[in-house]
Formats: C-alpha cells, structure tokens, sequence
C-alpha cells in the first residue's frame, strides 16, 4: 500500500491520512450492514440447531409409544423384598405365585492343615486346580470339561508367594492365608456359587505325573497343602419352591424358573412369599408425559422465535420465516389427528390431552389416567392398529422426515451456510475495494504533494530573486 512522503500537501499542514482514513471508511461502510446480517445468519444456525436437538427428543418420545415394548412395561413385586426380590420383562403376563427358600446358593471353601514354621517353604513343585462336582456318598470328584489349571511352585516359595500365585492363575479359584495359633493354613474360596462349581486341589511333585501316588499325599513337601485338608463348605445350588414345586439354581437368581420373571433368593424363608406380575402403566404414563414435554418444548421456541409484538413493533428471529410456520404447522396437524379405527379413543383430547392457546399440550392426569384402565385402547391411540397410523407413529415418521438426510433440518443448515458464504465473499470485496481506493488516494496524494512542494520550492526561489532585485535597484 502506498504511503505519504510528506506531512502534509505542500507541507501546507494538511492532514492528509486523516483524510484518506475518512474516505476509506466511507467504502468499508457497507461491512456494517454486512456484519449484522452474518451475526443474525448465525443466530439462524444456532436456533435451527437447537430446534433439530428438541425434534430428536420428540422423535424419541414418540418412538417409545409407537413401539409394542412402550406398552409391555410390567412390574413384579414381593410380599417379602428382605427374603425374595423379583423383577420381569416387558409382554410378562399379569401372574402371581408362592415362593419358599430352602436354602442360598454356596461356593466351596477349603482350608489345609497347619503349618509350621509360620514364613517356611514347602518345596518345590506342581498345584493342579480343577473346577467340577463333588458327589458326598460315596465321596468322589468329577471334573468339568474344563482343562486343569497347573501352577509352578518354586522351592523357595512361601505360603504367602502359592497363594499370590493361586490368585493370579485365573483358576476359578482365590486363596488367602489364615494364622493362628496352630500355625498357618491355607485357604481357598472358589469363584462362582453352585454345585456344579466345585474345585479339587492336587500336588505333583517334582519328576511325579500321578498326583494319587504316595509321594504326592504324604504330607511332606509340596503335598502338606492337600494332605489333612478339609472343605469347610460345599459347593451348593440354591433351593426353593414355587408354589409348592421345588426348583433349584446355581446362583441365588432364578431366571428361567418361571416365564418372564425373575426372582432372587435373598435368605432363607419361614413363611411363602408372594410374588405378583401387574402391567405397568405409570411407565406409560410416565412415556406420554414425556411426548408431551418434548412437543411442548417445541411449540414454545417456535412461538417465541415466529411471534410479532405489536405493542413495541419488534419481530422474532423467524418471523416470517415459512419454513419455521410450516414446521410448526406439520407438527401440530400431527398431534391433531384423528384415529379412526383407534378404538374407544380417536384423538389425544378422549384421553386428557388437549390443546391450549398457542398450541401447547395440557394433560388432564385424572382422565388420562381413567383411559389407562383401558390400556389397549390408549395403545390404539398412538400406535398402528388396522392399519392406520396413531398420533404416535404420524409424529415420529413426521420427526424421521425432518431430521432425514434430505429433510427439513438439512435443506435448512444447508441454505443458511450458503447464504454465510455469499456473505463473507462480499465482505471480502469490499474489503478489497476499500484498500484499492485507499492505495489510489495515496497515490495521487503523494503526487500532488510532490508537485506543490516543488512549486512552494520555486515560489520560494522567485521571491528570494524579486526581493535582492528591489534592493539592488533601490
């Protein structure tokens, strides 16, 4: 860019830069007006985002009804929650029935004989774990399809370092160390409860393949650990009764006992408890609300965003705007449907949903909750039943289209990006212009300040020549 060589034209004193800069700003004005409208493009983007946002939650909402699970919802109580817990799956039929515990589910624990010293070796060696059953008469072990677990003991390993090694060998199996009096001992608790999850402890001593062999149970070396041991529990399946059937499970949970419900064994019973399975309809309830809220939510930001005020003459940021009418107007022609072949209820007003001024949905709790005695005719309301669409299922294919890839949301995002574009290209024109028509006053500023200062240079000099000549004459 051109700059001035001179303070001012023809060191008149002019302030020429001053100059310049007002001029300039004059081009750069348009920016102004520009600015402004990218500022309120963006308020656009922000507020259209945050419309999609309350679209998705609504489509969500209406998701949930139009679905069959948003009208499966059961619920399972117990007499006795300190004895038998119970849950159940959507669709569960309504039931009710009696439930006994016998007894919880056990993990087999195990404890070897004392040893002395307390902090001595046992030799070196092999620890072979095995997860399976233990039959009590005649006593016997048979493992699982499983493939033993064996474990390196060093010959200089403590008690402390086999049960480090026991724990970290992901066996089906934990070992810690008891001391006391007689010594100490180590102890075992398997992993998982249930008959089935029993474990065997062997030894197999260094150069020995046959862990029954006398050199593996002698109660020297290595095989102190299995020689004198004693399984202080059984592994054990719960045991219960329902109505008077006994039934049994590895775990304290039953859950494929009785169809669609399950139950837990939380301590042994003294008396039936009873267990009961009830449709669930403030889940319902609670679904509608929410569709509600989410369509609520919607209306409100389009009427603030939409509205005129007369009174102060100022407009809302899509006041105006036919897309942001016709969005709102689509929405509430949905909520507005009527279902014919809906049953007992043809439109959300028969079952204490109405329509306020300004277009928010209002819930009469009492009414709506007197339809929900009649739950299939409410789900007949919002969902698909000979073959016409509920109010539901219009408002989430209706949110589907507009959040699509080639629905409203995107033409929208996509139209106010271009128009961002257009935008900043013309700020940068006349950004452009502005230095154009600055580096072209310079210019000529700097070219009539160099002509009158030659000139005010030559005045100078006639002047000087006219006064020595006066005086010469004089």
């Amino acid at each position: 860019m051109a700059t001035l060589s001179s303070p001012g034209i023809g060191a008149s004193g002019l302030n020429v830069k001053e100059i310049v800069s007002q001029l300039v700003a004059l081009e750069k004005k348009p920016l102004d007006t520009l600015k402004l409208q990218a500022a309120t493009v963006q308020t656009k983007i922000s507020t259209f985002g945050q419309i999609k946002s309350l679209v998705s939650t609504l489509s969500d909402a209406a998701g949930r009804l139009a679905s069959v699970t948003g009208w499966n919802a059961v619920s399972a109580s117990s007499s006795d929650t300190k004895s038998v817990t119970a849950t159940a799956i959507g669709g569960t039929l309504p039931t009710s029935f009696n439930v006994e515990v016998q007894s919880l589910a056990k993990a087999q624990a195990q404890a070897s004989a004392a040893l002395l010293p307390v902090g001595g070796t046992l030799g070196a060696g092999t620890l072979r774990l095995e997860l399976g059953k233990w039959s009590v008469a005649p006593a016997s072990f048979t493992p699982s399809s499983g493939t033993p677990v064996e474990i390196t003991i060093a010959a200089g390993d403590k008690l402390a370092d086999i049960a480090s090694k026991i724990n970290g060998a992901n066996a089906g199996v934990t070992a810690s160390v008891l001391t006391d009096a007689s010594g100490e001992r180590l102890l075992l608790n398997g992993r998982n409860t249930g008959e089935e999850s029993g474990f065997r402890l062997s030894v197999l001593e260094p150069g020995d393949t046959d862990p029954a062999s006398a050199g593996n149970t002698d109660a020297t070396g290595l095989s102190r650990l299995v020689s004198g041991a004693t399984r202080t529990q059984d592994a054990a399946d719960a045991r219960a009764t329902v109505n008077g059937i006994a039934v049994r499970s590895a775990t304290n949970t039953f859950a494929n006992t009785v169809s669609g419900v399950t139950f837990k064994a939380e301590q042994v019973t003294t008396a039936p408890v009873a267990v009961t399975v009830t449709r669930d309809t403030a889940t319902v309830q609670k679904n509608i609300e929410a569709f509600v809220k989410a369509y609520n939510e919607i209306n409100q930001i389009l009427n603030e965003a939409t509205k005129y005020d007369g009174a102060t003459k100022s407009a809302g940021l899509l006041q105006g705007d036919s897309t942001a009418i016709a969005l709102q107007n689509s929405l509430r022609a949905a909520v507005q449907s009527v279902n014919e072949d809906g049953g007992a209820f043809k439109r959300l007003a028969d079952v204490g949903i109405s329509i306020q001024r300004g277009g928010d949905l209002a819930i009469d709790s009492s009414k709506l909750s007197k339809a929900l005695e009649n739950p299939d005719a409410v789900r007949a309301l919002f969902r698909t039943e000979g073959g016409v669409k509920g109010v539901a299922e219009q408002v989430k294919a209706r949110a589907t289209e507009l959040l699509g890839n080639a629905g409203f949301f995107k033409t929208k995002e996509d139209s106010l990006k271009l128009a961002l574009q257009r935008n900043s290209k013309e700020q940068t024109r006349v950004n452009e212009r502005a230095g154009d028509v600055e580096a072209q006053l310079l210019r000529r500023y700097n070219a009539l300040d160099s002509q009158l200062t030659k000139l005010n240079g030559l005045n100078a000099y006639i002047s000087q020549q006219v006064t020595a000549w006066n005086k010469s004459s004089g």
